[in-house]
Order: structure tokens, then sequence, then C-alpha cells
């Protein structure tokens, strides 16, 4: 059965035959990239706004492989929106918290480490305490207060972010993950799903509203395949993982999500016909790395910064606490640090994405500035 995702990768195919590239480039207007979410796409909000930096991304060796620093991304590298800016030639996105605002260029990341798509008052009703009040809902604001910089009227605003490219996400998976971490019933994490969908579609339509025209809007990763996951809940009972060594009930549960969201997402389409809200298949993209490792030069499923335990990952030895070290080679590992993934990973995440079939946006190899992917090979 196919995705709405792979539809319209199909879909896309199809239009290239049809139209001459020069119609494809002259579609494709990105000037910027406005990006939002959590951990998987934070390039410094959290690490700016706190003082003095207190989280374990915020420590050697997180960066090590390209930026040879600490940036507040979590990774030894790049992540998956630094790979989008360089396919389209942009420059990587800065942090709003940490960038001048009368001197930007090419776009922004109002991502933060940890951030959820639901409102902290959302928890606090519900008795449930997070470590995060940053939600979906302040990262909007942010740009709205950002977007009179960018532009001086309304008709020049609604040109500037209608030529710009927006991530929304990942978003949502902390929501399910503070659940989750508390070992929550699997039939409670679900009473939420469709709160986190209202909360994304929501600022997808209040986007559009502003003027956006293609938004990627990506789904839950395969948390049984996590490391953290397959550490919180090990067991003895083999009938719970999959062939690949991961367990089947959350990724049913994270397959069930994406299913509501892109139905929801659907829906949305057919009210904007003007815009292009896209459906990326992060779960696919991730899921097919464990499926074949090898194949993609992977070597096992053990994090390359940890210590300890069948997975080299111990939750009371985080990475980038004193005594816990990375290994040798990064590239030939998937997983980083037992939540998020290495740099050689989001490369390939992202190469799936931008050239296809998970899912591709409505832009095309012909619109990318490189369109050699040399860059995916550096």
């Amino acid at each position: 059965m196919r995705s709405i995702c792979e539809e319209r990768w199909i879909a896309i195919v199809g239009f290239v035959v049809v139209f001459s590239s020069a119609t494809i480039l002259a579609a494709c207007p990105y000037k910027s990239i406005f990006s939002f979410g959590d951990s998987f796409a934070d390039t410094g909000n959290l690490y700016f706004s706190s003082h003095p930096p207190s989280h374990h991304c915020f420590f050697p060796p997180y960066g090590q492989t390209f930026f040879h620093r600490v940036t507040g991304r979590c990774s030894d590298g790049r992540l998956i929106i630094d790979f989008i800016a360089e396919s389209l030639g942009l420059p990587l996105l800065k942090p709003y918290l940490g960038m001048k605002k009368k001197n930007v260029v090419g776009g922004a990341n109002f991502a933060v480490i940890g951030a959820t798509a639901l409102d902290l008052s959302f928890f606090e009703e519900r008795g449930i305490s997070i470590p995060t009040h940053y939600s979906l809902t302040v990262q909007l604001n942010w740009f709205k207060e950002l977007l009179p910089s960018l532009c001086n009227s309304s008709a020049d605003c609604h040109e500037v972010v209608g030529n710009s490219l927006f991530l929304m996400g990942e978003i949502g998976g902390n929501d399910f993950n503070y659940l989750l971490f508390q070992q929550r019933s699997i039939a409670e994490v679900k009473t939420f799903v469709p709160y986190v969908i209202k909360a994304i579609t929501s600022a997808v339509n209040e986007l559009i509203g502003l003027g956006a025209r293609t938004l990627i809007v990506p789904g839950n990763i395969p948390l049984g395949c996590s490391i953290t996951y397959l550490t919180i809940y090990e067991t003895m009972d083999k009938n719970q993982y999959d062939q690949y060594g991961c367990l089947k009930w959350l990724n049913k549960f994270a397959e069930y999500y994406n299913q509501k969201l892109q139905s929801e997402l659907h829906r949305l389409q057919g009210l904007h016909s003007h815009a292009n809200i896209i459906y990326a298949d992060y779960y696919n993209a991730i899921l097919s790395l464990y499926r074949d490792p090898t194949m993609f030069g992977f070597t096992n499923l053990k994090t390359c910064c940890g210590m300890g335990g069948p997975y080299n990952y111990n939750a009371s030895a985080d990475c980038g606490d004193p005594g816990v070290n990375a290994c040798d080679d990064p590239s030939k590992h998937i997983g980083w640090d037992g939540v998020h993934l290495t740099e050689a990973a989001y490369r390939i995440i992202a190469q799936g994405l931008i050239k296809g079939p998970y899912c591709l946006p409505r832009f095309n190899t012909l619109c990318l500035i490189n369109t050699s992917y040399g860059h995916f090979n550096s």
C-alpha cells in the first residue's frame, strides 16, 4: 500500500516528464528556509537560551565530525535541515535566538531541543511534568516576530513567505516521548495523537495564511528501533521484536500516528490547492537503515557515543558526560547517542527526502543548485 508521500513522488516524476527543465527551475524560487521542530532540527536555539549551557549536547564530542566544535546540534555533525539547505545552495540555518534579526540571510531556524507540538499548559492540566516550555506555538510566534524585519508591507511579506521553504519538524515526537519515558500505557499515549496532529496542522494552516506555499511536514520516526526505547523496554520475549531487532509495538504506534497525520494533511491540502503540503516519510527513510545497515556502510546497531549495555548505551551516562567517549568512526554507525543519529545517517535520510522516495518535496533535482549531490559525499 503506497503512502501519500509515495503517490506524490510518482506524480512529481510524471510532472517532470511533461514539463521542461526551464519550467521546473522557474517553479522553484526558494530563497530561504524556515525550520521548526525539536532536537532533530535544532541548530543552536537551546544552546543560546541556556546560561550556562547545561544540556549534554552542548559538550564534546558533539559536533566533532563536520564543525569540529560544539554548535548546539545533537549529533556529531550536520542534520537533515543542513543537507536540505546545502542542496538548495543556501547557507546553513542560523538559530533564531543566536542571530542578528536585522541581517537575516537564507532564513532562520526556530527548532528547539526537547520541544513539543503541544503547549506546556496542555501537559500541566493533565498533571504531567515535562522539562521544556518551548512548543510549536512559541516557535511560530518567533517567526511572526521576525517577519517584519524580512519585509516592509503585507504584499511584500506574502512574497517573501511564498518564496520560502518551510520544514515543520520533526515535531510532536517529544509529546509522546515524555509519556513513554515514564512508561505510561500505549492506550494513554494514543489519546494524545489527535491533539498533536491538530497543533501541527493548525500551525501549517496559519503559515499558509501568512503566504507559505511549500511546507514539508515530517512524520514520526520508527520508535521501536530507537536505542533508548530498546533499553527502557528490553524484554526476554523475542516475539516483541521484529526480524531487525526493533520493538514491534512501538513501531506500530509510530505507523498509527503517521497514518493519522497523513490523512489530516491530505484533508488540509484539499482546502489549500495553491499550496504544497508535503508529508516527509522519516519513518521509512530511517527504517531502511535498520533493515539493511551494511548496504549503507553501517556495521552494527550500537550507538557511537555511549557506554555499557548491549547497545553501548546507558541512560545514566550520556554522550557529552565526562568519561563517555565516541567511537573511532561515526560514519559506521546509525545512532550517535541513543536518541539522535549520526551525520552519516542524516545525510542518507536527507538524500532520500530530496531525491525521493521519502518524500521528494514539490521541487526536484532540476531545481537544486548542486544536482550532482556532491555535498552528500563530502
